[in-house]
C-alpha cells in the first residue's frame, strides 16, 4: 500500500510532536517499568522507594500538563456555590496551582534519591 509523502510526513510530525509532548511521562514510565521489573526479581525497600518516587513523578508531570486547571475549576465551583468567596478561592488556587505543582516534584525525586541511597548501600 502506498502512502502519499505529505501523508507519511504528517506522520513523522504527529509521532515526534506527542514524544516531545510526553518525553517526561515516556521516561517516567520506562523507569517504572524498569523498577516494577527488577523489583520483582529481587524485591528490597531502596527499590519500592524507587517504584514510588518514578510513579509520583508521573503522576506530578501529568497533573501539571492536563489535572490542574480542571481540578481547581471544578473545586472552586464544589465550594463556592452561593455567593463569591475569595478566600476559599485563593487558598484553593494556592494549594492546586502552587503547592501541588512544587511538592510532587519534590517528593518523587526525594524518594527516588533516597531509593537509589538505600540501593547503594544495601540497607
Amino acid at each position: 500500500m502506498q502512502i502519499a509523502p505529505d501523508t507519511q510526513q504528517n506522520i513523522l510530525y504527529a509521532i515526534y510532536f506527542v514524544v516531545r509532548h510526553n518525553f517526561l511521562a515516556i521516561v517516567y514510565g520506562a523507569c517504572l517499568a524498569f523498577v516494577t521489573i527488577w523489583m520483582l526479581k529481587k524485591p528490597t525497600r531502596g527499590k519500592v522507594f524507587l517504584l514510588w518516587g518514578f510513579l509520583i513523578l508521573l503522576f506530578g508531570f501529568e497533573y501539571n500538563k492536563h489535572i490542574v486547571e480542571g481540578l481547581r475549576e471544578q473545586t472552586l465551583q464544589s465550594l463556592i456555590t452561593q455567593r463569591p468567596s475569595l478566600r476559599i478561592e485563593y487558598y484553593v488556587t494556592r494549594v492546586l496551582t502552587d503547592a501541588l505543582p512544587f511538592v510532587l516534584p519534590a517528593v518523587g525525586w526525594f524518594l527516588v534519591i533516597f531509593g537509589g541511597v538505600l540501593e547503594k548501600k544495601k540497607i
